[in-house]
């Protein structure tokens, strides 16, 4: 084969070229992303259930859909997550799972179930996305005008920006932390009892007079003979603003008396829902979050976001302004940038090398123009595979410099060692040579291959962490052997110039670095010939170093990947159980004003509402990005600025609270740290659960590797427990469905239809007014008509009693189960701290 290069060396430049020009060509198109994608693609199920409580949501919604996702191909596991009014469903599949089948399959399956579920979810619409867990950014909205409020602004993004962000390639799912407008009726329930009309009453009038009505055509085909004109009949039966709907007739008397929707009810347009708020740097604003699609590349995804809301925002309104506080992107081209010049580095270090021993820029350039070439040859095979470049491959490249180098130095070596020696001249040197060692550099290189390639059936996230790692290596292990027997000899035969026979010796800095080196050669191949001759102390201490390593290396704690400072962190909030927004809001105030007095802080996002333990009034979520890396000292890390908010969030008698670094790899968790399942598997009930996490929790205190567990939920929180008297409301005509469609009307919201505002079709909601359901005595005020069409109050037949209820309910592959989240202690690994707990957990559960 060397041979047949060595007379044809245009013909290996062109293979070279070509390989060169494949790499090139690979290199643009091949993703860019900070580790490969390690997380198992994941579909998230939301469902809305207004005015239902967790308990509701769990045994009547989510154990019917959990029940038909257990037929779903390629599932990996499920988790659930019920709050008061909406629920989340999560499920993973087996790594390789192509994400779009199986949101498909997930489709068909709840087909199966829909029927089965309450009306209310099926008319709110079950939302089935791709998504990752954390977030890749959040795009916030602010006013600079004050006639804007966060309203206007949600309903601004609603409409303009979160279906743009949706289309992108990349996005999985873009939530949005507000609501768009809709038609809010807020019901004032003493004039409903005034006159003697129920909630029930109201949305019956607005379903009725708000409708869509196709009236067709005049002179429609088949029309008489004779007919001249044709033209559409039109009639406006959906109403579009306010006052129009509080023109709704509600009841018209015999007398032409009439009561009409503006009599009872207060008509806006309002928000969707008041649940979620945010804050950008102490400042009202509205937020989208972007999450990856499981397959998606966070840098390309995060710059078409960029892109598109740089287009967009040249048709903003004026008075708002974007801004994205919160990127996670630019830590993995960070990262990637700083491998890139080690990478570079290392070929500037192994030209040194080589030039400081071969003496010769000829000698120096063959193999340093064999690098370039087999990188990029890399570079084009990877794209082949699906793979991508990251932190893992280019790793590998970087290693497999000096394994490049090394077959081309060796082809060198010895035709250079030939023609010195025997006079040869540069064509027949090579052709010698190659003959001696051709064989030697296969054996080398099918041997190194065969050390890195078990790597790739490694199976897990393990497996495909190395996968990349072991293809890259092996890849340009096998291309530096080829151009080894094909374009070095080639080069060799072309570029190097005869050396007269026996011409070894130099002068200047290169001769004193021979005869220095020479020395050192000497001198250690005599403490070899010393050391063979006491073989027995020697093994001694090689048996001692062996003893040593092992017992380190037991010593050593050990990791998936390390925690790194990736420029920001999460501050997880929560308040009392039945805190209002009001006092969540106060909190976050005085930790706001923490982080601004922190020098390494650039920005503070924060949303109410929200967490990832769960979402309601005592819950907020802050994330906070610091300064770039060059600006922040080691006393301005993010563990150090965590460290401190930890400190000053102890110190909060209002609320719990804990900073935490998110994790190594994007999609696996939410955070750094880990997290364990306690499952009801026998079925002993909520209290025996909670009986189990309270003596897991008890058992690690004091455990000298994990410094802290918790529940990742929503604490227990007061609750009203109606007590309906059966008999009496029969007595007094009162149907069930009569008492539950008031109650859901006027506290819950009752979303009746839509109507047309600014060229989108928006909801209509029903509720009871600000004031009139903030008491228990305003709930039993309620009225509801009975059987013979008289009214009677709640207060009749219904009393209320003060309970301690979940505020939250969790399931895992359709457990009832309680996730408890930690943080090992400095010097011990999560891997630790998880087996710990676990061990704890196992004889509790």
């Amino acid at each position: 084969m060397a041979n047949f290069f060595i007379d044809r060396p245009v013909f290996a430049w062109v293979v070279a070229l070509f390989i060169l020009l494949a790499g090139l060509l690979a290199l643009p198109q091949l993703p860019v992303a900070q580790y490969p994608n390690v997380a198992p693609p994941q579909i998230e199920l939301t469902l809305s259930y207004p005015g239902a409580s967790p308990q509701t949501l769990d045994e009547s919604v989510v154990s019917l859909v959990e029940q038909e996702l257990n037929g779903v191909n390629h599932l990996l596991y499920f988790s659930s997550s019920s709050n008061q009014g909406s629920a989340t469903l999560t499920v993973t599949f087996q790594p390789g799972t192509d994400p779009e089948l199986a949101k498909v399959d997930i489709q068909n399956r709840l087909k199966v179930v829909e029927p089965r579920l309450p009306r209310a979810v099926t008319q709110q619409g079950i939302q089935i996305e791709e998504t990752s867990a954390g977030y890749l950014l959040f795009v916030t909205l602010t006013a600079t005008d004050a006639r804007l409020d966060t309203t206007a602004l949600s309903d601004y993004l609603a409409r303009n920006v979160v279906n743009e962000l949706r289309r992108l390639d990349g996005v999985g799912k873009a939530q949005l932390f507000g609501a768009e407008h809709a038609l809010r009726v807020w019901l004032d329930p003493s004039r409903l009892v005034a006159v003697g009309l129920t909630p029930a009453d109201v949305t019956r009038a607005i379903a009725e007079q708000n409708v869509q009505v196709a009236a067709g055509s005049l002179g429609e085909l088949p029309a008489p003979a004779g007919q001249e004109l044709t033209a559409p009949v039109l009639i406006k039966g959906q109403l579009s603003d306010p006052a129009e709907f509080a023109g709704i007739l509600l009841r018209a008397g015999a007398d032409g008396s009439s009561v009409t929707l503006g009599d009872v009810a207060r008509v806006e347009v309002g928000s969707q829902s008041y649940n979620f708020g945010t804050r950008l740097d102490g400042k009202p604003s509205v937020a989208v979050g972007v999450q990856l699609a499981p397959t998606a590349n966070a840098l390309a995804t995060a710059k078409a976001v960029r892109a598109k809301l740089a287009e967009l925002s040249r048709y903003f309104p004026p008075g708002m302004k974007y801004d994205i506080p919160y990127d996670t992107a630019p830590f993995v081209e960070i990262s990637i940038t700083q491998v890139i010049h080690t990478l570079l580095e290392a070929m500037a270090l192994v030209f040194a090398v080589m030039y400081l021993f071969l003496q010769n820029l000829r000698y120096t350039l063959i193999p340093t123009l064999v690098v370039p070439v087999a990188l990029l040859g890399t570079c084009a095979v990877l794209l082949a595979l699906g793979y991508s470049i990251n932190v893992l491959t280019l790793f590998g490249m970087v290693l497999a410099i000096g394994i490049l180098v090394d077959d081309a130095i060796v082809v060198v070596e010895n035709v250079e060692r030939l023609m010195a020696t025997e006079g040869l001249d540069p064509r027949a040197a090579t052709r010698k040579a190659m003959g001696e060692i051709s064989g030697a550099i296969v054996g080398i290189t099918l041997v190194l291959t065969a050390v890195f390639v078990p790597m790739a059936f490694m199976s897990g996230s393990v497996g495909v962490i190395y996968r990349q790692f072991s293809a890259s290596m092996a890849v340009a292990i096998l291309l530096s052997a080829f151009l080894a027997l094909s374009l070095t000899p080639a080069l060799c035969a072309t570029l190097l110039k005869p050396i007269p026979q026996g011409a070894h010796a130099r002068g200047g800095f290169f001769g004193a670095f021979n005869r220095g080196f020479e020395r050192l050669t000497g001198g250690f191949e005599g403490w070899v010939a010393r050391a063979i001759r006491r073989l027995l102390p020697n093994l001694l201490l090689f048996a001692v170093l062996l003893a040593a390593l092992v017992a380190l290396y037991g010593r050593l704690p050990g990791a998936f990947l390390p925690t790194e400072d990736q420029g920001y962190l999460i501050t997880d909030i929560q308040l009392p159980p039945g805190a209002t927004q009001e006092r969540t809001l106060k909190v976050l105030e005085r930790l706001e004003r923490h982080y601004a007095e922190e020098p390494g802080v650039a920005n503070d996002l924060v949303l109410l509402g929200f967490s990832f333990s769960g979402s309601g009034q005592n819950a907020a979520l802050a994330f906070t990005t610091l300064k770039d890396w060059s600006a922040r000292g080691p006393a301005d890390s993010a563990a150090a600025i965590a460290e401190r908010a930890n400190t000053a969030l102890a110190g909060e008698s209002e609320a719990q609270g804990f900073a935490v670094l998110p994790p190594p790899v994007e999609g696996l968790g939410t955070s750094s740290g880990f997290e364990v399942r306690l499952q009801d598997r026998s079925n002993r009930g909520q209290a025996a659960l909670k009986a189990a996490r309270d003596e897991l929790q008890a058992r690690l205190v004091g455990n000298p590797i994990i410094a802290y567990v918790r529940e990742t939920a929503l604490a227990d929180s007061a609750q009203v427990q109606l007590v309906v008297d059966r008999r009496q409301a029969a007595a007094l005509g009162v149907s069930f469905s009569a008492l539950g469609e008031t109650l859901g009307t006027a506290l819950g919201s009752s979303y009746v239809n839509d109507f047309p505002n600014r060229g989108r079709m928006q909801q209509v909601i029903v509720q009871a007014d600000l004031g009139t359901r903030s008491q228990v005595d305003d709930l039993l005020r309620l009225e509801v008509r009975n059987e013979r069409g008289r009214m009677v109050p709640l207060s009749a037949f219904v009393s209320a009693d003060w309970t301690q209820g979940p505020a939250q309910l969790s399931r895992y592959n359709g457990y009832p189960a309680i996730s408890l989240a930690g943080e090992p202690l400095p010097g011990h690994t999560t891997g630790e701290a998880r087996r710990s707990s676990s061990a704890m957990a196992s004889p509790v559960v």
